[in-house]
């Protein structure tokens, strides 16, 4: 009875607008303390523990490196150097814009981060160009969401830090699903901006723009390139990759690109300390969290329970994807995982679900989270962005809403997706 009074708390908390690493804190350690009579010397080197791991060195990095791109201005670089050659044909300008955003989606790890890098340079841009600025906002809203499944995703690195999963792995598995979405969005870009007549078809590709703009933009490219590919080829573990993106950002913004001072660079690195702290407190109050979880063996009875019911895969996957829809509405991103991976994971591999595939299954429900109403923060940002109604841009976003759907109905039934680059 005291574990459900403590889950309805944590509920009431989180709805009442309490910070999700403070209410995960204050009701874990009152468990730990008062029912479970842990002294509190204890709580506290648990805390520490949820911390103390070489592998969430990458997080400040990350977060720092994707901060710096999006101050230095490079997403007008990128759509300029697009719209170059896209411009031919209609539809063009919104292509370059879709592929501008997965690109930034492979340096920024966050969705929300990428929102707020592609939003200004879009809403400026393609307005002019003979698209709707809700279209526009729709497109960066949701492009921005490979941010979670594209590596450098922040959003795997939590996974694994909680579940106690190799995150090179979890990089690689998230390249071909991330891919796929890409894909099915750029796509489904193209088809409404033909049906509906946005923007229009101008004269042939302008090889010679192209390649004037090239070598401006070539540095900015790189970076999805020293990323990804130095994780996958094995060179560098993403910790040692996360300290060599930084410091690479830092040359851009500050010697090739000249697009920041060293006081930016320096305002830059203490917001992304801020954002830091807020994450490393979510994962303390996670690893206190499972602490309770694990003392009172529910995770444990849950998944005895799943065994012996022998619920097929496909079914328990069914019932996960429909609950974590639902509570997308209703939590953030983080809120999802923080409070379901500890549980969730021990089932899934309790009825035979790849523990990689069902990361990158819970990342793409991730995604759907970060564009559901009335929670949806993608929605809010572009309406931050772009002075426009939230409900104007939801309306924009449901035919892109239809075709994630789709990717994540194949990324749940194709796991080679996800496995097929893992070593």
């Amino acid at each position: 009875m005291l574990t459900v009074i403590a889950f309805i708390a944590l509920l009431i908390f989180v709805a009442a607008g309490v910070h999700i690493a403070i209410a995960l804190g204050v009701v874990a350690t009152l468990m730990l303390s008062f029912n479970l009579n842990i002294p509190i010397i204890l709580i506290a080197q648990m805390a520490w523990d949820s911390i103390d791991s070489y592998a969430l060195v990458a997080i400040p990095f990350f977060i720092f490196a994707g901060n710096l791109m999006t101050r230095g201005n490079l997403a007008l670089v990128l759509l300029e150097l697009m719209g170059s050659i896209l411009r031919c044909f209609r539809g063009g300008i919104a292509l370059a814009l879709s592929l501008s955003s997965v690109f930034f989606s492979a340096v920024n790890g966050s969705s929300v981060a990428c929102a707020v890098a592609m939003g200004p340079a879009a809403v400026d841009l393609l307005p002019r160009e003979g698209y709707p600025k809700q279209f526009a906002a729709s497109i960066v809203a949701v492009n921005a969401t490979l941010g979670l499944m594209i590596p450098p995703s922040l959003t795997f690195i939590l996974i694994g830090s909680i579940v106690g999963m190799p995150i090179t792995d979890l990089f690689i598995a998230g390249i071909l699903p991330g891919l796929l979405q890409a894909s099915l969005l750029t796509g489904m870009t193209l088809w409404l901006s033909r049906r509906h007549g946005y923007g229009s078809a101008t004269k042939p590709p302008d090889w010679k723009q192209f390649g004037r703009r090239l070598p401006g933009a070539t540095g900015a490219l790189l970076m999805p390139v020293l990323i990804i590919g130095t994780i996958y080829l094995g060179y560098f573990t993403p910790t040692e990759v996360s300290a060599l993106a930084a410091l690479y950002a830092v040359l851009l913004v500050l010697v090739i690109y000249r697009t920041a001072t060293v006081r930016d660079v320096w305002s830059t690195a203490c917001d992304s300390v801020s954002q830091t702290v807020m994450i490393y407190g979510i994962l303390i109050g996670s690893g206190l969290l499972t602490a309770v979880l694990t003392r009172l063996g529910l995770s444990r009875e849950l998944t005895s329970m799943i065994a012996e019911a022998d619920i097929p895969a496909w079914q328990f996957l069914l019932a996960i994807n429909l609950l974590m829809i639902v509570l997308g509405m209703f939590l953030d991103g983080i809120s999802l995982i923080v409070l379901l991976s500890p549980v969730l994971f021990p089932m899934a591999n309790a009825v035979g679900v790849n523990p990689i595939h069902f990361a990158v299954i819970i990342t793409a429900l991730v995604e759907i989270a970060t564009l559901t109403p009335p929670i949806g923060l993608n929605l809010f940002v572009m309406s931050r962005i772009t002075k426009l109604p939230v409900q104007s841009i939801t309306r924009s976003v449901l035919p892109f809403y239809s075709i994630q759907l789709f990717g994540l109905l194949l990324i749940n039934a194709v796991p080679l997706l996800s496995l097929a680059l893992l070593p």
